[in-house]
């Protein structure tokens, strides 16, 4: 299943078997709204519009959507979780090293997983995960201005 950032969260709740709750509707739509998000970044989105919401209500949420197949969790080495609506379509993601951005990075051959280890140890493989490491567009314009240029 490949979910789409503009998905129905009702429809996405329903067709995964999942009770459709107020909470779980806005975490839906804060991760469409803001891909790559970690808890901290869910739960401000969230209590705008569901102020009495708490952080292990998110964390519940967001666990019982990966776990549905709707989001899916990345751990980029030294980043806290993200978590993404975009599933099922084994694509990637580029890190800026310097302030941590995150985007994605369609399949680099096509199909799944992708890449093809030597050996597989006797596993059926399914997915490959890759992270590419960079620095992004703004970062690289940022450094490229001349010291004070920015300041009025």
């Amino acid at each position: 299943m490949h979910t789409s950032h503009a998905a129905d969260p009702i429809a996405l709740l329903r067709e995964a078997g999942l009770r459709v709750t107020d909470s779980r509707v806005a975490v839906i739509a804060a991760l469409a709204d803001l891909p790559h998000s970690g808890v901290d970044a869910v739960m401000g989105a969230v209590s705008r519009t569901l102020p009495q919401t708490s952080r292990q209500a998110i964390h519940n949420v967001l666990t019982d959507l990966t776990h549905a197949g709707i989001a899916r969790r990345i751990e980029p080495a030294g980043h806290p979780g993200l978590y993404e609506l975009r599933v099922g379509d084994n694509h990637h993601h580029i890190v800026c090293q310097r302030c941590g951005a995150v985007a994605d990075v369609d399949c680099v051959t096509g199909h799944a997983p992708c890449l093809t280890p030597s050996t597989t140890s006797g596993f059926d493989l399914t997915e490959a995960e890759v992270t590419f490491w960079g620095v992004c567009s703004a970062c690289k314009a940022a450094q490229a201005e001349p010291a004070g240029a920015s300041a009025s």
